[in-house]
C-alpha cells in the first residue's frame, strides 16, 4: 500500500497489507502523463530501471499504467547495467537484419494494413497497427537505443558514478533524460534491500549508503554540470519511515506517520529543511505533506493542472491527483 502511494500518489483503491499489483491500481507518474499527453515519436514517457519492486513473483503495486490499461505501461527495464554484456533487447534488430531491411518490412506491412481496409474500423485491428508502428518507431530510434549504451560514456564519468548496478543505473537515467523521456525511475534494489529491520547501523554504513551518495551526488553534479538540474525533478524517496526506537536486533522496523524525501533541481530552492519532527523523530511537529502532495508536485512540474480527470476501469471520471502543490520548496518559505 504505502508503495503504490508513493509511486502514483493516491492510496491504492481498496488495498490491504501486501497487496500486489492489479489493474485496478492507480497509474503510475509517467503513464498518468502518457495518458494525457500520448506520445509516437519512438519514446517511452517513462522508463523503469534495473529491476522491478518485487517479491519473489510477486509484484508491488504503483510501477505501471493501472487502470488506464496495460498501453500506458512504462518501460520497465529488467538487466543491470554495471555489466559488461548489458542491452535492452527490444531495441535490438534481429540477427541478419538492418534498418534498411526493416524499413523495407514496414512498407511491407503498411500495403498488407491497406489492403485490409475492410477491417479498418474494428478496433483490435487499429489497435494491433498502432502497436506495430510504435514497435517500428522504437527500433529505428537511434536516440533512445543509445541511451542504454554506456560504452559510449568515459571512463571517468563512469567511475564517478560507481560501479555498482545503483550508480550505473543512475548513468542510465541521465542518459534517458537527455534523450527526451520525461520521467525515470530508478530502483536502489529490490523490495527488502533496505527493510533493515537488523543491525542497521552497520548495513547502512558498509553495503547501502556509500554507493547510494556517490550516484546520486554524481548524478546532481551531472545534471548541473550538463545545464540540465533547473529543468530536471531528482527526487529520493522510501515508501515510509523506521521506527525511531530500536529493536532487540539492532534495526528499525516499519513506521508511516513519518518520513522524509530528498528534493533537489527544476527550481526547489536548495539548503533547506521543510518541516520537522517531534523530539523523538516519530510524529510531525509542523504542517505534514503527503504522498498525494508528492504526486501533485510531479504532476505541477510536468505541465499537468490538478483538475486533469481520467476514468477507471468502470468508466467513472476520478481525478488523477488530490494534493496540493507543496510550494515551499520552491519558495524558500521553510514550514
Amino acid at each position: 500500500m504505502s508503495t503504490h502511494h508513493v509511486l502514483t500518489g493516491e492510496k491504492q483503491p481498496g488495498g490491504f497489507f501486501d497487496k500486489v499489483a492489479s489493474r485496478d491500481d492507480w497509474p503510475s507518474y509517467s503513464s498518468g502523463l502518457s495518458f494525457v499527453r500520448r506520445r509516437d515519436d519512438g519514446l517511452p514517457t517513462g522508463v523503469n530501471l534495473p529491476t522491478f519492486l518485487r517479491e519473489g513473483p510477486l509484484t508491488w503495486p504503483g510501477q505501471h499504467a493501472g487502470f488506464l490499461g496495460q498501453n500506458f505501461d512504462p518501460w520497465q527495464i529488467t538487466g543491470d547495467p554495471n555489466k559488461p554484456d548489458f542491452r535492452v533487447d527490444a531495441l535490438t534488430i534481429a540477427s541478419g537484419m538492418d534498418v534498411v531491411h526493416l524499413g523495407r518490412r514496414q512498407m511491407l506491412l503498411d500495403e498488407i494494413n491497406r489492403k485490409q481496409s475492410q477491417f479498418a474500423e474494428v478496433a483490435q485491428s487499429l489497435r494491433l497497427q498502432k502497436d506495430q508502428q510504435l514497435a517500428i518507431n522504437l527500433l529505428t530510434s537511434s536516440r533512445l537505443a543509445q541511451s542504454f549504451e554506456l560504452n559510449r560514456e568515459s571512463d571517468a564519468t563512469r567511475d564517478q558514478y560507481g560501479r555498482t548496478t545503483n550508480g550505473q543505473s543512475l548513468l542510465t537515467a541521465r542518459r534517458l533524460i537527455e534523450a527526451g523521456v520525461p520521467v525515470v525511475q530508478v530502483n536502489m534494489g529490490h523490495v527488502q534491500t533496505w527493510d533493515s529491520h537488523g543491525d542497521v547501523f552497520q548495513t547502512l554504513k558498509k553495503r547501502l549508503l556509500p554507493p547510494l551518495d556517490q550516484g546520486v551526488s554524481a548524478l546532481l553534479d551531472d545534471l548541473e554540470s550538463r545545464g540540465m538540474l533547473q529543468d530536471t525533478l531528482v527526487m529520493m524517496l522510501g515508501e515510509f519511515g523506521r521506527t525511531p526506537k530500536i529493536n532487540a536486533g539492532k534495526g528499525r522496523d516499519h513506521w508511516g506517520p513519518c518520513f522524509f524525501g530528498v528534493f533537489a533541481g527544476a527550481g526547489v530552492q536548495p539548503g533547506q529543511v521543510i518541516g520537522r519532527s517531534d523530539a523523538t523523530g516519530a510524529f510531525p511537529a509542523t504542517r505534514g505533506f503527503s504522498p498525494n502532495d508528492v504526486g501533485a508536485t510531479v504532476y505541477h512540474l510536468l505541465g499537468l493542472p490538478p483538475e486533469v480527470q481520467v476514468h477507471d476501469r468502470l468508466g467513472r471520471p476520478v481525478l488523477l491527483n488530490r494534493g496540493d502543490v507543496i510550494e515551499s520548496l520552491f519558495n524558500g518559505s521553510s514550514v
